[in-house]
Formats: structure tokens, sequence, C-alpha cells
């Protein structure tokens, strides 16, 4: 029988558990699935509670019994009451089944007759309660359900604690709740069973919390919004689910700058301690709330002479996290003091802000504090946030310039100089260089609204374009009339051709068309002598060139290059660096390649560009893949794509190289996830661009995933997208050798050869060597196929040699792979030994788990000789120096916490340093890492 109270959560409910917790709930699981039994425990609003009737409502079905309980504040002091809950409904099943003693002791505690207490009747309950359970679960297992074991009453925790510890192998599992600050649930794990696991729930990543609010119905909220939602709420679910139902229902937004409006549900649950301050400690926090980054000499600067006593008063009622005497004044979470500033009066803020204003040492800082001091429009404040935005931007701070910039144009007069406008847009501009797409087109629309000038008008439509990203189709009605607005002053006409040569490539796929169309931008631009969109067009023109395997390539980098430059285009991602960096990639220049983006991946971080980086983080850990540096390749995409998934840019292309990635160093089923999310993303965008480059990728994960009929699919698929597009430079994407050997597996050793004779032709006018050495490799398996060996493995043994030179790892390895499959069967040596020592240097898992099933396949009944957990011992020299060194102290049997303080470091560094090791390394343990030790000994 399965008691239930009113636990069970309603299906439509249940996703939100997944969002951010799927791993806790997984552990969980499997371990409740072990018999075992689960503890849940974190602050008030984390998620406990959604994530407990998630696992009741997953696992309960396996119980015969389920009993349940919840209990509150304000019915703690009640006795038994726990009990009762969760006994109530099955006594009559078990009554007749206690000792009279036990039995008239439980009925007297659960009805309220007889006047049970602990100190009366302690021993004969507590074993009644333990009879219990083990009576119900000799009808089979029992679920114990219980939230909030904080409230649960005295009388009930004990007796419950009581029966936990001596269950034993009865099959009764506890499923339990408990809110708690840092780890303060000792006392209540030993209260539980001893085989319970320990689930701390910890605060939602920002991207965690978009999910949860886009899964609640807040999808309108900007993403500068949503960032401040995650910084306010500490990433706890309830206080972001509470701040986004406010800010949905509030008509008006909050001013720039301006902490979130903090709805009267989240005051009361955390400034309960509030009015135990006194009225001048109240005011300090007040003016700490206000500062960006309040110190106790901020406070006394801004007049709050009592500073220490005051915030030492505070930090004992909990409010601030700080010790009194300390620099730093830290809230104990980022809500007080978002709710005690919203809790103020608006002159007692504005008193604040200004006594911060002339308080503040930084510009910036003393900037905002002014403009929130003041009200109406004033023509020098609006000057100062004006400088400050640019200073912000020197910074490389765009999204606080941006901010700044609003305020600017919210204190500027209407006929002020520069316009209201002017500064809106050069926000918007701002913003967008933050990635923030989402508040630069609803400033850019506004001022459209009202814009009468044409530069004015073409600026804000700029905005919208660029906020569209690659989804330039839902644009398609803002080129005609921004192309109206231009009239025929070429500057203008020059803007509008820049977009629409990217729509030529995005939107219609023609590569052809496309470069016209930036010729043209080019010629308009320096007639009117616009050289920052002359730089743009150039080099959108070389990239187009460079891909499509264009003649003029070179010649239009060189122009691009000329002097006079733009220290904007020549680190922007659609700027002249990027075009060389892809010019250098394709033409196997590898080290100079990586040079170049790493110089520019710094510069766009120093310059706070967040769409370049997250388009520079992707090219870097492209060129990485193609060195055969796995590892560093997997770090740097999932990265990307970290960045990509959170500022809303560039996912399907970083989904795509992360997938590359993934299949290359890291796991195979998520390579192909990736490969598909990629495809579907720029299906969505009408991006026709990256739908063949995805598919590329996704055929790629097929092939590595031994899948070789689903690769000839998606990779015919990609060579009709490209031969549409006019696209000839096979060192683009690098699928013609993959789909010739998937070719050659399901038996069509013709079309390969096909496919090979077409783009050895390109890639020989082109001088792609390391394309050239790879389609050898492919044509070795065909005539391999045809029946020809010796000539092939005459040409592998030489591909190898050329792709080694050339810096192409993984290739070389994936040559040494086809070399060493050709021999078996055949005279002569058939070890699979350099191909496991190519790939492993390479750090490709996935490759070195084909070898090792290719060699015991080829030797049954023996060892195979690449194994995966046994690393030859100069693997240890492709390690960092610390990795090197933790590994070297695993090797002579220390632990951990014996690394960490021989290294002078953490206990958690050293297992993250281990788990990187073991990445590196094809390995799975420290186990395995002490038998590498074992064969260096032998040696």
């Amino acid at each position: 029988m399965t008691v239930r109270r009113d636990f069970k959560e309603p299906a439509r409910c249940r996703p939100d558990l997944v969002i951010g917790r799927d791993e806790l709930f997984t552990a969980a699981r499997d371990q409740l699935t072990r018999g075992g039994s689960v503890l849940l425990h974190g602050p008030a609003g984390i998620g406990k509670s959604t994530v407990l009737r998630a696992l009741a409502a997953d696992y309960g079905e396996a119980a015969r019994t389920v009993l349940r309980c919840s209990a509150t504040e304000s019915e703690s002091h009640l006795p038994f009451l726990a009990l009762a809950d969760l006994f109530g409904l099955v006594l009559d099943e078990i009554s007749d089944k206690l000792p009279v003693a036990q039995r008239t002791a439980l009925e007297s505690a659960l009805t309220g007759r007889g006047e049970s207490t602990l100190q009366r009747d302690g021993l004969a309950l507590r074993l009644a309660v333990l009879s219990a359970l083990r009576a119900l679960a000799a009808a089979g297992p029992v679920l114990l359900v219980a939230d909030d074991l904080q409230w649960l009453d005295s009388a009930s925790a004990e007796l419950l604690g009581f029966a936990a510890r001596r269950l034993g192998d009865t099959p009764v599992q506890l499923l339990c709740a408990v809110r708690t600050e840092e780890q303060e649930y000792d006392r209540h794990l030993r209260a539980s069973p001893p085989d319970t696991l320990a689930v701390r729930l910890n605060p939602l990543s920002r991207a965690q919390v978009s999910a949860l609010l886009d899964h609640r119905g807040y999808t309108d909220l900007p993403r500068s919004t949503m960032r401040e939602i995650h910084r306010t709420s500490g990433g706890n679910p309830l206080f972001a689910l509470e701040l986004g139902r406010a800010l949905g229902e509030s008509p008006t937004p909050p001013r720039p700058g301006e902490p979130l409006p903090v709805p009267t549900s989240l005051r009361a649950l955390v400034l309960s301690r509030l009015d135990m301050l006194s009225g001048e400690a109240r005011r300090t926090l007040l003016v700490a709330s206000a500062g960006a980054r309040p110190t106790l000499a901020l406070l006394h600067a801004a007049g709050r002479e009592n500073a220490e006593a005051e915030t030492a008063q505070a930090a004992a009622l909990g409010l601030l996290a700080t010790e009194p005497e300390g620099p730093a004044v830290r809230f104990a979470h980022p809500l007080i003091s978002a709710a005690l500033y919203a809790e103020a009066p608006a002159q007692e803020r504005r008193a604040a802000h200004a006594a911060l204003s002339t308080a503040a040492s930084d510009p910036i800082e003393r900037a905002r504090n002014l403009a929130l001091a003041t009200t109406g429009t004033d023509p020098e404040v609006a000057a100062r946030l004006a400088e400050a935005a640019a200073l912000a931007r020197d910074r490389g701070a765009p999204s606080v310039a941006a901010s700044l910039g609003l305020l600017a144009a919210r204190h500027t007069p209407p006929d002020g100089a520069p316009a209201p406008d002017d500064r809106r847009l050069q926000a918007a501009e701002d913003a967008i260089t933050a990635g923030e797409v989402d508040l630069a087109r609803d400033i850019a629309r506004e001022v459209l609204t009202r814009a009468t000038v044409p530069a004015e008008r073409i600026r804000a439509w700029e905005v919208v374009i660029e906020a569209a990203g690659q989804s330039l189709g839902e644009v398609d009605a803002v080129f005609p009339q921004a192309l109206a607005d231009a009239g025929d002053d070429p500057r203008l006409l020059a803007l509008v051709h820049y977009r629409l040569a990217w729509r030529k490539l995005i939107v219609e796929g023609d590569f052809a068309e496309a470069r016209e169309e930036a010729a043209h931008t080019a010629d308009l631009a320096a007639r009117g002598d616009d050289r920052r969109t002359e730089l743009m067009a150039l080099s959108f023109q070389a990239s187009t060139e460079t891909l499509m395997g264009h003649p003029n390539a070179p010649t239009t980098i060189k122009r691009a290059l000329r002097e006079p430059q733009d220290p904007y285009v020549a680190c922007h991602h659609n700027g002249v660096g990027a075009a060389r960096f892809r010019w250098l990639l394709m033409s196997d220049q590898l080290p100079e390649a990586r040079s170049t983006i790493t110089a520019l991946l710094r510069e766009v971080r120093r310059r706070g560009m967040v769409e370049s980086e997250v388009h520079f983080q992707r090219f870097l850990a492209e060129t990485e893949l193609r060195s055969g540096h796995c590892g560093r390749a997997l770090d740097l995409a999932r990265e990307s794509l970290r960045l990509a998934r959170d500022s809303g840019i560039g996912l399907g292309a970083s989904a795509m190289l992360a997938s590359l990635a993934e299949a290359s160093g890291g796991d195979v089923d998520r390579a192909l996830a990736l490969a598909r999310e990629a495809a579907g993303k720029a299906e969505e965008d009408g991006d026709q661009m990256y739908v063949s480059r995805a598919l590329a990728a996704l055929g790629h994960a097929q092939l590595v995933a031994g899948d070789a009929a689903s690769a000839v699919g998606s990779l015919r698929r990609v060579r009709e997208l490209e031969q549409g597009l006019g696209i000839t430079d096979p060192a683009r994407g690098r699928w013609q050798g993959d789909l010739a050997e998937a070719l050659v597996r399901v038996g069509e050793p013709g079309e390969a050869q096909d496919v090979i004779d077409v783009t050895r032709e390109h890639a020989l006018r082109l001088g792609r060597e390391s394309v050239l050495a790879v389609l050898d490799r492919a044509e070795a398996m065909v005539r391999a196929a045809l029946g020809d060996h010796e000539a092939a493995l005459s040409r592998l043994t030489s591909v190898q040699d050329r792709l080694a030179k050339l810096g192409y790892g993984l290739e070389e390895a994936r040559a040494a792979f086809a070399l060493a499959t050709l021999r078996t069967g055949r005279p002569g040596p058939t070890s699979y030994d350099e191909a496991a020592r190519l790939f492993r240097r390479c750090r490709a898992l996935p490759w070195l788990r084909q070898v090792d099933a290719a060699a015991a396949a080829a030797a049954p009944g023996t060892v195979a000789v690449p194994q995966q957990t046994a690393p030859s011992s100069d693997a240890l020299e492709g390690l960092a120096s610390m990795e090197r060194q933790v590994a070297a102290l695993v090797m002579e049997g220390a632990t951990n916490r014996e690394i960490a303080a021989r290294l002078f470091i953490s206990v958690k560094t050293v297992e993250a340093t281990l788990t990187r090791v073991y990445r590196k390394l094809g390995i799975r343990s420290r186990v395995d890492i002490v038998r590498l030790a074992a064969g260096r000994h032998a040696k």
C-alpha cells in the first residue's frame, strides 16, 4: 500500500527539476536505487522541496509504502505531529503486529489520548516506531519522505532518529530535506541511517536562472536584467522567480544603475532582523547598499562616523558577512542589500547617493552616484556621465558604459548637445559590444520612433540589424527602410550595403554575391571618407574570398592591412585580424595562426568585446584541434559554448566546434547531440553558411561513433550545400576525407574516389598541403578496398610523415591507425602501438577506444597492446608542471591531503588537477597512475 498526502508534484511542474540539478538528481536517484537514504540540504528557497518531490515521484513507485510528512514552523511546538502524519493512515495495518505496551504508547501518541510523553513512555515509544517500520517493511520496501526537517517537532525527531540508527538491513529508506546554512547539517545526518548520502543544493548559474525564468513564462526580460536578477538572487531559484515575477508585473523597468525592485514577499523574508538595528546603523547600511564596492573607509568618507560599531551590530544580526574590523563591507546575501535599498524612502536613497558622489574615489562610481542623487535634466551631470561612460569603454567594461550612457541620456536636456538620442545610440552600441543585444535593440527601436535625421536613423537601423545576429532573415523588412533613409549619401549607403553583404552570405548563401556586395561597400565607404566601414568591408571581402578559394584573397587581405588602420576593426571578429587568421589557418600555418588568434583574444577581453571573445575562443579551439591538442581544444570549446549560452551570441557556431572537440577528445554521444543542436540552430536562423558546417560536424561525429552509413548521409548533404554555395576551398570544412572514408566503409569506393579527385583538384590549385595528405590517406583506403594493399601501405606511410611535418597531430594519428588496420592479418608487424601512442599524445580518447577495440579484435584471446588505462611512461611529459608534480606524488602513494600539504595547495585543487591528468592520459583513476609508475620501475 502507498500512503500519499498532497505531496505529488503535478506533471507539468516536474521539468523545473532538470534546470541545473541533473547531476545531483542522478546521484540521489542512484543512491535510492542502491537501497540507501538521501538528505537534501541547503538555504531557504534553493529548491530542496522541488527536488524532494520529484525524487519521491520518480522513485516512490518502487516502494510498497510511502510515508510522508512536511513540517511547518508554526506547528513545530506540537509534540508527535510529524509522527501522526507518517503513521496515522497505517496504524490499523500495523497495530496488531506490535507488542501491547508498544501499541498502547504509539496509539496514545498519535491520537492524543492518554497524554503520552517521551519522559513517561520513552522506551516503549522508541521501540514502537522501530517495530512499526519493520512491520511495514516485512510486506515490502518503505520510503519515508520528510520535508523541512528543521521544523520537525522535537519528540518526532527524536523517535525517528532512534529508529533510523537501528534499521540495519531493513528495507526502509529516508528521503529528507532540511534548511541549512553552510554545512550545518551534521546533526540531521547523525539522526539518519548510516548509509545516508548528504546532497547540498548550490546556487544556480546565470544560464540556469535564465532557463528557469523562461520556463515559468518570464521570457521578455532583457539579458542585462537577467544578469541583475542572477546577481541579486545569488542564484537562489525562489528569489530569482520572485524577482522575475515582480519585474514582469511592473509597468516600468528600474532606472539604469538602480538595484532591482524587491517584492514585499522577499523583503519580509530577508529583512526580518532589520528592525533590531538602530536608526543610525540602518542609514549606514543604506549607504553601503547604494555603493558598488563599500568599505569602511568609504563609509567614513560618506559621513558615517561610527561605521565600525554599526557594521559590527549588523554583522551580529547576520545582515553582513564581513568581520567588523575588515576593510570590505559585504552583505550576507545580495538580496539583503537590494531589499534594504528598496525599503528606503526615495529621499533617503538620494541622500546616500549624494554622499557617495563625493566620497567615492573612482570617477565612474562618483558619476553614477551623482546621477542617482539628481532628479530631472542637468547638462553638467549628463556630461560627467558621458565622460564616465567613455572611461568605462576604455577600461573594457562596455556593459557599464551602456548603463552610464543611458543615465547620461536621461539627464540630457532635449536641446542638449550631444542630443539625448545620440547618447542613447552610443549606449546601444556599447550594449552590442557587451553582448546585451536585447537592450541594444530596445534602445534603437525607441529612438526610431522619433528620429528624423538620416544619419541618426541609419545608426539605429545598424543596431537593430546587428542585434539580429545570425537571424538576419528576421529583419528583412529593415533593409528597404534603411536604404530609403540613406538616400544618395555614400557614407550612409556604405553602412547599409555592408549589412546587405552579410545578408547575401547568411540568408541567401551566395558567396559570389556577398563578395561583390562587400567590394561595392568598400568603394562607397572610400567615397564617403569612412575608413572604419571601408576596412570592415575589405575584411569581409577577404574572408569570403578565403572561404571560396578565390585567388584574390591574399591581395584583398593586403589592402585591408594598409594604413591608416582602426583599432576597433583590427581586433573585431569580422575585422582584418580575423580575416588574416582564417587565411593562415586554411594555409596550414598553424603556429602563426595560433599566435595571431591568441593576441586577438587577449585584446578583445581587455576591451570587453563579448561577441568577439566568443568567436575568438572558438577559433583558438579550432586551431588547437587541428594541431592535435585535443584536451586543450576541448576545454576551450566548452568554455566558448558556455559563454555563447550565457550571452546568447554565436550559439550554433560554438555548438558546432564543441561537437568536433567532443568527437576528438571527449564524449561521442555529446558530440552527436551538439552537432544536431548546431544544425537545428542554423536551420532556425536561416543561416545557410553554418548549416553545412554543422552537418559536417555531425558527419564527423557519426564516423567516430562507427555509424558510417549515417555519416555518408550527412556529408553527402554537405557536399551538395557547398556546391550550391560556391565554396571550393576544401580547407574550409575539411569534411571531404571523412566522406571518402565513410563511403569506403559502406562499400562505395567508386564514389569515394570521385570525392577525392574533385577535392584534390581544388586543393592542388590552392596549395592546401594538409588537405592533400588527408585525401591521400582516404585514397589508400580506397585502394585497399579494391585489393591493392601494397600501394595502400606505401601511401599511408608517406601520408603519416607529411602530416607530422605539417603539425596535424590528430590526422597523423589517424594515418597510423589506418596503417595498423591494413597490416592486420598480413605478414609483418600488426601492432597498434604507434597509433595508440599518437592518439594518447593528442589526448584523443574516443580514438583511443577505437584502437583498443581494433587491437583486441586483431589478437583474440590475448591482451590488447595499446591499453587506454596504461599510458606509456613518457606520457607525463605532456602534462603541465603542476599536473606532473601531482601525478608523481600519486605514484609515490601520497593521499590527496598529503599532496595538498606538500605542494601548499587545497585538496580541491588536487582533485581538479587529477581530473585533468586522467583526461590527458586517457585513464580513469589514480590506480592507473600507480600502474604507470610500476611500468617505469620495470625498465
